[in-house]
């Protein structure tokens, strides 16, 4: 008789999840911003005993033009191992990876060899559209029950945005996740306190403002996402709206708390239209309801027009863009990304309301185009975008594009796109590998990492 058991990268709790095996590989998802050849996964050696290091290992080119890959994940992670999981005998053996402009779905299977994944399956935008009554697929969620894809517009693209379920297994797309969505109608991320019973989900716009770019009139109007909205996870209804003022737009990345025993999260505004700074909130558990409180503001630079795209010139400020956020394993280190100005900033948030900031590196910038140690040129386009930590907490390692045609508003001569790795002290601190930076071919630029093994982004945790 056959004995199931887990995945070996699966773990009860974060705690067990920090001792687990270095990564060896990173995913990385790799897009043409020209849609003129196909996507790919672009697979980076990250073993730093490998001949191979830092360097690009594999690349699965995608079978379509235009589906600017950009948020994906796997199809079972550690979640598998909560209580009311009926699959703890699941593998992470999947990479879900959608395209945001394509409405397309792929998937890849890592196990036969782990630098050359196969795609065993596409979902083509018409079924999608029709099983999940939802189109622009972004972020992928392994979770207890199954696959959850955040999407940003309706079947006709249009508002609302929302929540499907695939099935971890074999893929099939079992439909809209939400029974009653209250008033939420834009969508971004999702993730969840499954301690708590919560679903927290965040917004950015409908396709219509952000396929063709960041429009000005929106932004400057305030009509981009600027609010959170809690649901209750296993009833699947919408619970709370928490609205942070127009002011503040582009509510985007989510990172809950990763020991389930704690009721807070982090998320951040990209940008404020009273001074172009950027935030970072924390959402907690007030008695029976939740609220938000503003626990970083990150200033705007000052800057001369002509160092500036067009879209800031009138400005005189180069904003600092915090486009992304990670939460190392143990809670106690947040990573904020700041695509405008050039920094990755790590802030000590043991006590998620009283941040400190440990360490600072800057690479790229508008203004600053800041080099790396082992770069070939004496200036770098784009900035820390994409983050990802590893379990144990000690590499961090980012990507420099955010979406094509907004790379473009930003960075107008164009991103050359780039990979790098810092170290980070088990007490704070962060510098830069000097001998870990991937040059990306001049045909894509690189946007999410997904670590062999899981990371601090692609699991959740039943048990502290």
């Amino acid at each position: 008789m056959p004995i199931w058991t887990p995945d070996a990268s699966f773990y009860p709790s974060p705690r067990m999840a920090m001792k687990a095996p270095a990564e060896t590989l990173a995913y990385v998802a790799s897009f043409d911003p020209k849609r003129r050849v196909p996507d790919a996964i672009t697979i980076v050696d990250v073993d730093p005993g490998s001949s191979t290091y830092s360097q690009i290992v594999g690349n699965v080119p995608m079978p379509n033009v235009g589906d600017e890959l950009h948020h994906f994940g796997w199809n079972a992670c550690s979640s598998c191992l909560c209580p009311n999981a009926p699959h703890p005998h699941s593998e992470r053996r999947y990479l879900v990876v959608p395209g945001l402009r394509s409405s397309r779905i792929h998937i890849l299977d890592i196990k036969a060899d782990p630098r050359s994944p196969k795609i065993v399956r596409v979902l083509e935008p018409e079924e999608v559209a029709e099983k999940s009554g939802y189109t622009r697929p972004h972020t992928v969620h392994c979770g207890p029950e199954g696959i959850y894809v955040a999407a940003l517009g309706n079947a006709q693209g249009d508002a609302p945005g929302g929540v499907f379920l695939m099935d971890h297994e074999n893929f099939d797309i079992r439909g809209r996740w939400e029974i009653d969505r209250g008033p939420q109608q834009l969508a971004y991320d999702a993730w969840w306190h499954l301690g708590h019973d919560t679903m927290v989900t965040s917004e950015w716009g409908l396709p219509a403002t952000f396929e063709n770019g960041l429009v000005p009139e929106i932004l400057l109007g305030g009509n981009y996402g600027h609010k959170l909205h809690f649901w209750d996870l296993h009833r699947r209804k919408h619970q709370q709206e928490v609205d942070f003022g127009a002011e503040n737009q582009l509510v985007f990345e989510l990172r809950p708390a990763h020991d389930p025993t704690k009721a807070y999260g982090f998320v951040n505004s990209v940008i404020s239209l009273k001074d172009l700074s950027s935030s970072i909130w924390v959402w907690f558990k007030e008695g029976k309801n939740w609220a938000v409180r503003k626990i970083i503001e990150i200033q705007a630079e000052p800057a001369e027009p002509d160092q500036l795209p067009p879209m800031l010139k009138g400005f005189k400020a180069v904003p600092p863009l915090v486009t992304d956020i990670a939460l190392s394993m143990d809670d106690r280190f947040l990573y904020v990304a700041c695509w405008g100005t050039g920094d990755l900033r790590q802030y000590d948030v043991s006590d998620p309301f009283a941040p400190k900031l440990t360490g600072k590196v800057r690479i790229g910038g508008i203004v600053a185009q800041a080099t790396h140690p082992d770069a070939a040129n004496g200036k770098l386009t784009g900035g820390p975008q994409m983050v990802e930590v590893s379990r144990d907490g000690r590499r961090v390692y980012f990507t420099n594009s955010l979406y094509g045609v907004i790379d473009e508003q930003f960075y107008p001569d164009g991103i050359d796109g780039w990979m790098v790795k810092l170290d980070a002290a088990g007490d704070g601190g962060i510098g830069f590998d000097s001998k870990f930076f991937v040059q990306w071919p001049k045909t894509h630029r690189p946007h999410q990492v997904r670590l062999e093994g899981g990371d601090c982004s692609s699991d959740s945790y039943c048990y502290p």
